[in-house]
């Protein structure tokens, strides 16, 4: 169980007096270690659905579309929807664990519970998991890419970067993931989010049509968009056109990152230790 409010965790052996605010390796690397060996048991069918949702997407929009828009953008219109959809399966591959996965975990099994009486306080062990959930997010987010190339998609050395853009993306929307599960009632509410949130965020990311074909008001709340920002740094990377502008969208990218971190220790935390 947590220790109540007011009551001092217990001293890590050898290591003195608990620095509030410090992140400590071992302890990082002790949740994280239990997120791989659970992910073991299941890696298949989620490698499974990582993999068919983009090859969908590209069979619907990129070679559905391929007859009427050809090009867009001075590029194909199948290398136009295969980097952007990186950013969807990055999404899904991180909002979706942070909210399942942490409310699961918190409310039915009570895991983090049984983690925190170990030498593991409340920001370890949020960061932790979403750092696990960030790093897979990274890695799903080059099965588009695979997908891409038998449509013809052709490989580019940015195209290395793309783990390291979707690691940060999935960092913040692992983290939103997590403080909405924080402050769900039930595990229904996310049905909410699924529908009203993440939906029209990739929808309206530039994905499959440029934003700036939208009305002027829809186009300001897309250029807001953190999913937006990603699909621009992937496209700009994949297709070997990376800019000093780019740098514009990885700041985005890490401010959103950091307020959401932050968010979901604040909001799972008060949950947690009560």
């Amino acid at each position: 169980m947590s220790a109540p409010a007011g009551i001092a965790r217990p001293e890590r052996a050898g290591t003195g007096a608990r620095k509030i605010g410090r992140l400590e390796p071992a302890a990082l690397a002790g949740v994280m270690s239990r997120d791989v060996s659970i992910f073991g048991r299941y890696w298949k069918a989620t490698t499974f659905s990582s993999v068919v949702q983009p090859t969908i997407y590209l069979l619907a929009f990129g070679l559905g579309f391929k007859s009427f828009m050809p090009h867009l953008l001075q590029v194909s219109y199948v290398q136009y929807v295969a980097t952007g959809v990186v950013a969807t399966a990055i999404l899904f591959s991180s909002a979706f664990p942070g909210m399942f996965n942490t409310f699961v975990r918190w409310q039915f099994q009570r895991t983090y519970d049984a983690m925190l009486a170990a030498p593991v306080d409340v920001e370890e062990l949020i960061t932790a998991e979403v750092l696990w959930i960030s790093i897979r997010a990274g890695v799903y987010g080059l099965a588009p890419l695979l997908v891409g190339f038998a449509f013809g998609l052709e490989p580019e050395f940015g195209m290395l970067l793309v783990p390291l853009i979707g690691f940060v993306t999935g960092f913040g929307f692992a983290a939103f993931g997590v403080t909405i599960a924080a402050v769900a009632k039930t595990i229904d509410n996310f049905n909410y989010i699924t529908s009203a949130v993440l939906t029209p965020m990739f929808l309206v990311a530039g994905t499959f049509f440029p934003v700036s074909n939208l009305p002027p008001g829809i186009r300001v709340v897309a250029e807001v968009n953190p999913l937006y920002h990603c699909v621009q740094l992937v496209r700009d990377a994949s297709l070997g056109h990376l800019h000093a502008g780019d740098l514009g969208h990885v700041g985005v990218l890490v401010a959103f990152a950091l307020i959401m971190w932050r968010l979901a220790i604040s909001q799972l935390g008060r949950r947690l230790i009560d």
